[in-house]
């Protein structure tokens, strides 16, 4: 019993893992004709239960196996984006496997075992535990990017993923190698303690190199060489679930480790942070303007968001840390909903990627016109869609810090990538009308547009219960 009470943090993560395991083999001894089914809608079913035991379990801060997985409310807050994104991610998936003749019961795994590495990130309280739930995500994600194998543009996003994100994790690991040379510690709390009164310049060499294997993961400039390439050649589903949960995940891991092991070292990594922040905002707002297909432009979009949300990480205060959570948040619904559209462009049965494509969708498609314009006005951070308050509080952050230079720059920033994306609102409203897209989309994507887009169009009315979770997941991870 004691034991149990032990494992009683980890319990979501040790059901979704077993859960993986028992559907494994339900595809593969099952009946063959159900086993898609089945096991998605499996994989559905663990993913609410997993949500389930976090609400349940979602007490205090509490640790696991030796202080080597820890769950707090800032956890909490992670994980339940986390699932989230995943859930929808397997959802949307559906017909557009069907489609194209790629349903196949792995899929679904594949994502559950991502989750679960993306879980374990988020709770790890130790450098080791992090190499392991990062490398447990990766593995599954290089996969589901070569999903359509017999797609040359899929297998060519698999490969180029596999090989960066093995380089990216070289450097976090030889990063974590040196920080454990320096100080023989891999807990958080002991690392801490180290460098409460600062840090050797190998230490600093080292720390450097943990920043660039976790920028990778979230696609910061300069290390999101492989987001463009991967986005548009990968399956759309999976392009719409890597530009959530594992950037979620990512996120989570960047806060955690900064702000924990390394929270006194603040001086020492502010900078290299503000620097990336700014790369990422001008490569983001820049480089999109001049793409067609929109899988690309959405690549390059979500670049420039990871700038906006690593002002928050830049500011290192709690209101900064409020900010990133509200801004993850908001960016969720806002790319879910934006890629159910996208996975409603389907014309004669076949997928289309272009943004001409989208010409007089106001005309051929009034409803998907009005969803679709709400995602791009909030992407845009027009007031008073929820993309405008997500950008607020991170620029606040960075205010009340005296980072002027970089909110400007990020305002600055904000307002070139406007124009991509009220180009598209222009395409789909005066352009002259293509052909209409077939009809009707899914069910199920029909549901996650209009609730996404009433998401973001009415966040002003009740904002309260995001804006105080936040807050408190925030000041759990700074009590850390």
């Amino acid at each position: 019993m004691e034991q149990f009470s032990e494992m009683l943090p980890a319990l979501p993560e040790i059901i979704l893992a077993v859960s993986g395991m028992v559907l494994l083999m339900a595809g593969v001894f099952g009946p063959r004709k159900r086993a898609v089914g089945l096991v998605t809608n499996m994989t559905l079913a663990a993913f609410i239960v997993a949500l389930a035991l976090i609400a349940v379990v979602s007490g205090g801060s509490a640790t696991a196996f030796g202080d080597m997985f820890i769950t707090d409310q800032f956890a909490i807050f992670m994980k339940v984006m986390i699932l989230a994104g995943s859930f929808f991610a397997v959802v949307m998936s559906g017909d557009y496997m069907k489609n194209e003749g790629i349903a196949r019961f792995e899929f679904p795994i594949l994502i559950l075992f991502a989750t679960v590495g993306m879980m374990m990130m988020v709770s790890a309280n130790n450098l080791l535990a992090l190499y392991l739930g990062l490398e447990l995500q990766s593995l599954s994600l290089y996969v589901i990017a070569a999903f359509h194998r017999d797609s040359l543009r899929s297998s060519e996003a698999g490969l180029k993923y596999f090989v960066l994100g093995a380089l990216s994790s070289g450097m976090l690991l030889y990063g974590m190698s040196i920080i454990y040379g320096y100080t023989g510690a891999l807990e958080f709390d002991a690392l801490a303690a180290a460098f409460g009164e600062g840090a050797s310049a190998g230490v600093v060499i080292g720390l450097v190199f943990m920043i660039a294997g976790m920028a990778f993961k979230v696609s910061a400039v300069p290390f999101h060489m492989w987001t463009p390439d991967v986005y548009e050649g990968a399956p759309t589903p999976v392009t719409a679930f890597f530009s959530v949960a594992p950037k979620i995940a990512g996120f989570a891991l960047f806060l955690r480790v900064m702000l924990d092991p390394f929270g006194a070292l603040v001086s020492e990594w502010q900078t290299i942070i503000v620097v990336i922040a700014v790369a990422s905002m001008a490569v983001g707002s820049l480089a999109a303007i001049a793409q067609r297909n929109i899988k690309r432009l959405m690549a390059y979009s979500s670049i420039g968001h990871v700038g906006f949300a690593l002002i928050g990480l830049a500011a290192g205060s709690l209101a900064g840390v409020r900010g990133v959570l509200i801004y993850l948040a908001i960016y969720l619904v806002m790319n879910i909903g934006a890629f159910a559209v996208i996975l409603s462009m389907r014309r004669h049965g076949d997928m289309l990627e272009s943004i001409d494509d989208l010409a007089g969708l106001s005309k051929n498609n009034p409803k998907m016109w009005a969803v679709m314009t709400a995602f791009m006005l909030s992407l845009a951070g027009i007031p008073w869609f929820a993309g405008f308050f997500g950008k607020f509080y991170v620029f606040m952050s960075a205010i009340e810090v005296e980072l002027y230079t970089l909110a400007i720059l990020g305002v600055l920033a904000s307002v070139i990538s406007a124009f991509y994306y009220l180009r598209i609102v222009k395409i789909m409203y005066f352009d002259e009308a293509a052909e209409p897209f077939d009809r009707p989309a899914g069910k199920s994507l029909r549901v996650i547009m209009w609730g996404s887009a009433a998401l973001v169009t009415f966040f002003i009315v009740y904002p309260a219960p995001l804006v105080n979770s936040a807050g408190v997941a925030a000041a759990a991870l700074f009590a850390g």
